[in-house]
């Protein structure tokens, strides 16, 4: 009994003691939403930044004669109802309809392929790095009418899937740098701010508001459309990351600027003052890190609005243009009543967009309560 007793009180003592990270942590890992949120987002990094020429059966460019060709459905059992371990896809056959002399694809149960795994195609860099050439699957291209489009094609005849993958890559990057950027503005500004007061905060204040006055859409316009046309697709790509940064980073600076006002007069602040520590060791070394908690969750919860915004841009003709490649970009190209109506699976890219954004509020709203651990939910 007395033993049991002791464990017990261990326990709660190695509980009580745990930091503040760790409680962090326990109440994050309670809820599941937030958990699958994180997973599904680790997920699409991998696959989207990581190993999307690994998966892509083709090149980003790579062209075909399947023009707005419909996805070929991967089968295990033939039209004579035998079965396949090997999973395969139908060729495609080509048709003219004579009245609206519009070009359909039609599967040819007569040409068989079969898909095979780790195929040697044309070579890449596997996270950048490691030079390779083998993709995860693929058909035998000795018959030059062989192909496999999972997703379909577009109007050039370019594997949809392939493009997907690499036009997420741009996509959820450029969240994640324009946050960073903004995280950057926003902290150091709003701990400036906050400490000095005086001009400094005014001059800050005013900013963001005049910042905050104009509508985000219309502003992003304005200062993308702003952008030389003869810039390559690179320095276009850093350019509208910057805008993004600089248009959204006042909201974060006004909300530091409120924490710090409230912990520049802490104990341990006056102790390090005293001590002769510098401004700049007290903002950065003392003050800042007390807001890293909010931070982290207004940057997880803002990059979803990055994503969007850049997506909105290109879809507008007014962000990332091509050869790069976005799901703004892919979206673009989609965002006709022809393709609605011909070609509906160029409207793929929906679904991934939705679902990274769902997947950000969820690990957003988690932390918000794991921030807390000492709360009552």
């Amino acid at each position: 009994m007395a033993q049991a007793t002791t464990k017990g009180a261990s326990e709660t003592k190695k509980q009580v003691s745990q930091s503040y990270w760790s409680l962090v942590w326990w109440k994050f890992k309670k809820n599941k939403t937030a958990v699958v949120g994180g997973i599904i987002l680790i997920v699409f990094y991998l696959c989207f930044v990581g190993l999307a020429e690994f998966l892509a059966p083709y090149s980003l460019e790579r062209r075909s004669n399947y023009t707005e060709a419909p996805p070929q459905i991967i089968r295990f059992i033939d039209a004579q109802g035998k079965f396949h371990l090997r999973p395969f896809v139908y060729g495609l056959e080509k048709h003219i309809d004579q009245e609206t002399r519009k070009r359909t694809f039609k599967e040819d149960p007569s040409r068989v392929y079969p898909i095979y795994f780790f195929v040697r195609r044309e070579p890449y860099k596997l996270f950048g790095l490691f030079p390779t050439d083998i993709h995860l699957f693929g058909v035998d291209e000795s018959d030059p009418a062989a192909s496999i489009f999972i997703m379909g094609t577009d109007s050039n005849g370019r594997d949809y899937f392939s493009r997907i993958l690499y036009g997420g890559r741009l996509s959820l990057m450029i969240g994640l740098l324009g946050q960073f950027l903004t995280l950057l503005l926003g902290c150091v500004l709003g701990v400036i701010s906050g400490y000095y007061g005086g001009a400094t905060d005014m001059f800050v204040q005013r900013t963001t508001e005049f910042l905050n006055a104009f509508p985000d859409i219309p502003l992003f316009m304005a200062l993308a459309a702003a952008i030389p046309k003869h810039w390559s697709p690179v320095t276009v790509y850093f350019m509208l990351t910057i805008i993004l940064a600089f248009v959204r980073w006042g909201g974060l600076a006004r909300q530091v600027r409120g924490l710090i006002l409230s912990l520049r007069e802490r104990e341990y602040v006056l102790a390090a003052r005293s001590a002769g520590a510098s401004d700049a060791r007290l903002m950065f070394r003392h003050l800042l890190p007390g807001t890293m908690s909010h931070v982290i969750v207004i940057a997880t919860l803002s990059i979803p609005g990055m994503i969007l915004s850049e997506t909105a841009l290109s879809w507008l003709g007014l962000g990332l243009r091509p050869p790069l490649t976005s799901w703004g970009v892919l979206l673009q190209e989609a965002g006709t009543v022809y393709a609605i109506r011909y070609a509906p699976w160029l409207l793929w890219t929906i679904p991934f967009l939705l679902i990274t954004i769902l997947a950000y509020n969820m690990l957003g709203d988690g932390l918000r309560d794991a921030m807390d651990p000492y709360g009552g939910r």
